[in-house]
């Protein structure tokens, strides 16, 4: 075909040259009809939404964003625009005097309120801890425990009752659950004893890993809790713990259901305020490096790192509110846990103006939980 083609050049150029009029294309040669080929165009990548929202947004809005704050209902609808919340944590007395409507109607007032739509987020893990079933309005008896189901009825009667949080939840427009529970607890004097599924790495790995697919069908948001695991370890709600297990001793137990909601896809992690010592001996996890550099390299997190509740004396006696939400951004979470929003958000815009905290880190955060929120579809 190259030297056809030459052929046919020539000819034309023969033609143009003047040659005899009666000069015709050799017989036995076919006659090509030629087309012009359209130019290759060049493929430009949608634009990512999140990040067009992203490059909108001030300073102050940013800030905001990586704040889950404990709810006041007296002043919540001021808080969120004064603030630029990025969502609100509903403890027992949010749901107080309320019914569902009521609820709903509430929860719609405080998303009116916010540019950007709300996490709005609940502990609701059965047993102990029952920010909405405690209350008849919304259910008749208050969630059993997950060890609990497991013993009255094994994993079907546990994802059971998982279900049904999921639909109360969603019927409520609750869009985030702080659980499930990924800690391996055996001790009965442990503080994550009653709350813990109570079962060995692989049961515990198995549940974990079904209740976030759960959960992800009905749109309500997981967070495992409390990374790297609490295991047999004392209350961080008082005071310090100290965690003294090898890396290896967590890589085979405690860290498993954690993998395991990785890989389900779970869109949040919280992280505890333990000072668990094979990552560093001297920092809680929740504002140490180390274990965020872990959560994110090593076992390949990609979504919303979230601390414990800033507000715990584990984290105010030894820092101070401020500093200590300061420490949490620098140590790589993406959405702060907190009750003194008052001051602990002024802190964290005057670090980022005074280049203490950069640019960089506080967009990384802001782009995970905005993504989360897309993905949760609440915009």
């Amino acid at each position: 075909m190259r030297y056809l083609s030459v052929f046919l050049c020539a000819l034309l150029l023969v033609g143009c040259s003047g040659a005899p009029a009666e000069t015709t294309v050799p017989t036995g040669i076919p006659q090509i009809e030629t087309t012009a080929l359209p130019l290759p165009t060049e493929t430009v990548p949608a634009p990512d939404p999140v990040e067009e929202m992203l490059s909108q947004m001030t300073l102050e809005e940013k800030v905001g964003q990586i704040f889950l704050a404990r709810c006041n209902r007296h002043t919540a609808l001021e808080d969120i625009k004064a603030f630029h919340l990025g969502g609100l944590v509903l403890f027992s007395v949010d749901f107080q005097e309320q019914t569902p409507d009521s609820l709903r109607e509430t929860l719609a007032d405080y998303q009116s309120q916010a540019d950007i739509p709300l996490l709005i987020a609940v502990d609701e893990e059965g047993g102990t801890v029952t920010r909405i079933s405690s209350h008849s309005a919304f259910r008749e008896y208050p969630f059993p425990s997950p060890r609990d189901s497991y013993a009255q009825g094994g994993r079907d009667q546990a994802l059971a009752n998982e279900e049904e949080k999921c639909a109360l939840l969603s019927s409520l427009n609750i869009n985030i659950n702080l659980g499930p529970v990924c800690d391996i607890s055996t001790e009965y004097s442990a503080f994550m004893y009653q709350r813990s599924l109570g079962l060995d790495p692989a049961a515990t790995s198995d549940f974990v890993y079904r209740t976030v697919q759960l959960m992800d069908s009905y749109h309500i948001g997981s967070v495992l809790k409390h990374f790297p695991g609490y295991g047999n370890n004392a209350d961080t709600h008082t005071g310090i713990a100290r965690d003294s297990r090898t890396l290896e001793e967590l890589e085979q137990a405690d860290l498993q259901p954690f993998a395991a909601g990785i890989a389900a896809g779970c869109g949040g992690i919280l992280v505890s305020h333990t000072i668990v010592q094979a990552f560093d001996d001297q920092l809680p996890a929740s504002l140490s490096p180390e274990v965020h550099r872990y959560l994110r390299e090593e076992m390949d997190f990609q979504g919303v790192i979230i601390t414990d509740d800033l507000v715990m004396q584990a984290i105010t006696d030894a820092y101070g509110a401020e500093e200590a939400a300061v420490m949490a951004v620098l140590a790589g979470n993406d959405l702060l846990c907190v009750s003194d929003y008052a001051v602990q958000y002024p802190a964290v815009l005057a670090a980022v103006q005074d280049g203490r905290i950069s640019m960089e880190t506080l967009n990384n955060a802001v782009y995970r939980v905005l993504q989360w929120k897309r993905d949760l579809g609440l915009f």
